[in-house]
């Protein structure tokens, strides 16, 4: 019998499992892929809203604020790299003017710190870049960027250092209320809990409705598409760049990344019911992202994509995130509908939970010691010589390189391996330590990355996947297919 069981290991699950660990409770977290942050966590701008656009009294509103102020001090503590490199939203026109000046009072009201509204020169001054056309500008200093995969993987290597347990691959099946607790059928047994706090993302209506059948709630999939720049284009812009917002969001913004690439993107595509894998990309939506984005800076040098990807967005009917105990089912806590900002509020939705369950449960205490820092990953990339002539005197194996792309060395591909909730699959080491994520894209380092993790898995290297279940690469020595 577990305390708290929490479904889907994506940032908020991944967030919410570190917050509880804090607490004497046994928790079990689960999520149906291969490896944590697979769903909108790993297909998102990866940006730390400043949060002056969301509607006063609404749940979005709330946690980004909260959220935003707490992220350097659980980065620090996690060891994630986090920038606060600040936003710009661009205008066109006078009607842009209205909404720039609405979005400014909004933000006021909320209390966002250091909003400005500010003309063409200072823009000019802000990002050279830009088009000789935007007359006006919404900055917003308080914004970040942020590696979302890192800081979800990172939340629950801290999480199982403090007691958590994980199973991956483990999908439900069936959830059952039994007296005092539920019974969650899997592909991989049966679990029990007390608590039960539903992070599923794109399925959390479906996950909800095993137990009833009136949800009060449904989701969207709303796929968005990017492009992504390489290092080359760094320099493109400094700040996180949106035009004026619309009914389906942001819009196309373009950014730096934490990493020193370039995001464009996305476009919005609400989806139906039955596309909740769909996370294709589309010819249509490319070029809508590329012909709006040229709207902000002609000068994107779109042949230098090294690679275009597709996320889907959890979009609630009612429009808010879902956060709330079920007023049906005593202890089953719905954390849905969490899209954009829901990275932004990810540390604060996490605490809010934690402090939900202690009230719901007022014998839950918590630990007298509670380990709050992650063990920093080596950057071999990032070391002086010095540092890196140390480092391979002391092992071997970062002294051979794997990646040339990204400089990425077998020591840190090896650390990956085997820490706590380690990758166990091509993408599951491209986002820890990012072999494949230059230039290439694995097309030379991928068999070395392959050969690694069976040897360190001790398993045939045909049964490594690029990502989840269905996702073999190889399936015969070439002389053998006939």
């Amino acid at each position: 019998m577990y305390d708290v069981i929490v479904i889907g290991a994506g940032i908020i699950g991944a967030a919410v499992s570190r917050e509880l660990s804090k607490f004497k409770l046994n928790i079990l977290l689960i999520d149906k892929a291969s490896d944590i942050a697979t769903g909108a966590t790993k297909a998102n701008s990866g940006i730390i809203h400043a949060g002056y656009d969301a509607k006063i009294g609404t749940n979005k509103a709330k946690f980004n604020v909260l959220g935003n102020f707490m992220y350097e001090n659980i980065c620090k503590e996690l060891e994630v790299p986090f920038k606060r490199i600040g936003s710009l939203v661009i205008g066109f026109n006078e009607k842009d003017k209205i909404i720039l000046k609405e979005l400014y009072e909004n933000g006021k009201k909320l209390a966002i710190p250091g909003l400005e509204i500010i003309n063409s020169d200072r823009i000019k001054e802000l990002e050279p870049n830009l088009n000789e056309n935007i007359v006006s500008g919404l900055y917003a200093p308080t914004a970040g960027i942020v590696e979302p995969w890192e800081l979800a993987i990172a939340y629950v290597e801290n999480a199982m250092d403090n007691g958590l347990n994980l199973k991956l691959e483990t999908k439900v099946l069936n959830i059952n209320q039994i007296e005092s607790y539920y019974e969650i059928k899997t592909n991989r047994g049966i679990y029990n809990s007390k608590f039960v706090i539903n992070c599923a993302g794109i399925y959390a209506d479906k996950v909800y409705e095993m137990l009833t059948q009136d949800s009060k709630f449904k989701i969207v999939p709303r796929r968005g598409q990017y492009y992504l720049l390489d290092h080359s284009e760094k320099d493109l812009v400094n700040h996180v760049i949106f035009q004026c917002p619309s009914e389906l969001g942001k819009g196309v913004l373009i950014a730096p990344t934490i990493d020193e690439n370039i995001i464009i993107g996305p476009d919005a595509e609400n989806l139906n019911e039955d596309s909740r894998e769909l996370t294709n990309t589309t010819i249509d939506g490319l070029e809508f992202i590329k012909e709006t984005a040229y709207k902000t800076c002609k000068k994107i040098s779109f042949n230098k994509s090294i690679t275009n990807f597709a996320g889907l967005r959890a979009e609630a009917t009612n429009g808010d995130f879902i956060i709330e105990e079920s007023k049906e089912f005593k202890h089953f806590i719905n954390c849905a509908g969490i899209k954009s900002p829901g990275l932004s509020s990810a540390p604060a939705i996490a605490d809010y939970i934690a402090n939900m369950i202690k009230n719901l449960d007022s014998s839950i205490e918590m630990k007298s010691k509670f380990n709050f820092k992650r063990k920093a990953r080596i950057k071999f990339n990032k070391l002086s010589s010095v540092e890196k002539s140390e480092l391979i005197k002391e092992d071997p194996n970062y002294g051979r390189i794997i990646c040339r792309c990204e400089m990425i060395t077998e020591g840190e591909i090896l650390d990956a391996i085997h820490r706590n909730a380690g990758g166990k699959t091509i993408n599951g080491i491209k986002r820890r330590v990012r072999p494949g994520a230059g230039r290439c894209q694995g097309g030379f380092c991928g068999p070395k990355v392959m050969k690694i993790l069976a040897r360190e898995l001790d398993i045939s290297i045909l049964e490594i996947k690029q990502e989840n279940e269905g996702s073999k690469i190889l399936v015969k020595e070439t002389k053998e297919i006939k």
